[in-house]
């Protein structure tokens, strides 16, 4: 199976960090132009210099998606430098607290998350979208997260910013589908990396006291597959959102998550 994404414009935000690495890189494997945007631009450029080193054709723009002046700003970067956006895939993200209660997380904790995970998001789709829309394609692929399909103690916060992307996205899934633009949204479940490592892992530990491997092994255990997804697992499911291949998919939930969510 073909993907066709080659000469795509493709504007990746939280590129250089966590799994938006590994999805940046799958995007460039398929031989897309990228736009990487973030907060912070070394982190990028270390990126962007392996890529332009394989050939591929990237754009680092500093941008704080939590700020509507920078979205705009890298929309109208992304069409001065490649003429359109054709695919927008919303990495950019954090945990906010990890084990807090709901009573015990503070109003700054809970709008902070909901500020970055949930209207980043919304400033970014809101500066591409009027360009989609006039040349009528466009893919949009939100990263959402489990915890906003099910829920979980400890992760309220974060929960709470996952869910109302799932709103956001089956919304404007709606809105946007007469333009022939697709919006959906990917849902990692828990993902092996640095954040999982020294966030996720350690509470586990702390509030059950076993090891780093034994916490690994508790929470894969939850899971249908019995283990943990990698991050080139979401990229995959990013690549085929934002393909023609699924053309016919709008305003879905893929949760990727060993059949966490299933259970």
């Amino acid at each position: 199976m073909q993907l066709a994404l080659e000469d795509r414009v493709a504007i990746v935000t939280g590129p250089a960090k966590g799994m938006g690495i590994a999805i940046t890189q799958a995007f460039a494997a398929e031989r897309c132009k990228i736009v990487m945007a973030g907060r912070d631009l070394d982190a990028i450029e270390s990126v962007a210099a392996d890529l332009r080193a394989r050939g591929v054709e990237v754009l680092p723009v500093t941008c704080d998606v939590t700020r509507e002046a920078d979205t705009v700003a890298l929309a109208e970067a992304a069409i001065d430098r490649f003429g359109r956006i054709d695919i927008l895939v919303n990495v950019a993200g954090g945990t906010g607290p990890v084990g807090a209660t709901s009573w015990q997380t503070s109003q700054q904790e809970f709008e902070e998350i909901i500020e970055l995970n949930l209207t980043g998001c919304f400033n970014t789709m809101r500066a591409v979208l009027p360009g989609m829309v006039e040349r009528r394609y466009g893919k949009i692929v939100n990263v959402g997260g489990t915890f906003g399909m099910r829920g979980r103690a400890g992760r309220m916060a974060y929960s709470a910013s996952k869910w109302g992307l799932r709103g956001v996205t089956k919304s404007t899934a709606i809105e946007a589908g007469p333009h022939n633009i697709n919006v959906n949204c990917v849902a990692p479940g828990m993902v092996d990396g640095a954040r999982f490592r020294t966030k996720v892992i350690p509470q586990i530990m702390k509030t059950h006291g076993v090891t780093e491997d034994q916490a690994i092994e508790r929470l894969a255990s939850e899971y249908a597959l019995r283990r943990i997804s990698l991050d080139t697992d979401i990229a995959h499911a990013c690549l085929f959102l934002a393909s023609d291949v699924s053309r016919q998919i709008t305003g879905v939930d893929l949760p990727v998550d060993g059949g966490w969510a299933a259970l």
